[in-house]
């Protein structure tokens, strides 16, 4: 599998775009966090676990996936969503082909 260039992720950014697109405010996740938590993670001061990213992805009525993709998508980089996307699409069908050539 190719090498690919290393990639930083901006959880932060991505939790606060996709509440503000979505128009949620941080005390709207008080049923899985509370709004000091949201905060935190929005300024980057914290990262979340998988369970919570899964928790506040069900606040803000997108996939998991959703919120780890923005978190990845730099457009200043030239990594908008569709090459993110893509670039996912071409890794998860390497393993796919990885996995059923070595059943074989």
């Amino acid at each position: 599998m190719p090498s690919v260039a290393p990639v930083s992720n901006h959880f932060s950014r991505a939790l606060k775009r996709a509440r503000s697109a979505i128009g949620r405010t941080q005390e709207d996740f008080d049923v899985v966090s509370s709004r000091t938590y949201v905060s935190t993670l929005e300024r980057g001061g914290k990262s979340p676990t998988l369970q919570k990213v899964d928790a506040l992805a069900q606040v803000l009525g997108v996939h998991p996936l959703t919120l780890l993709t923005l978190a990845y998508v730099d457009e200043v980089r030239g990594r908008g969503i569709e090459q993110v996307q893509a670039l996912i699409l071409r890794e998860l069908n390497f393993i796919r082909e990885r996995e059923r050539a070595q059943k074989v």
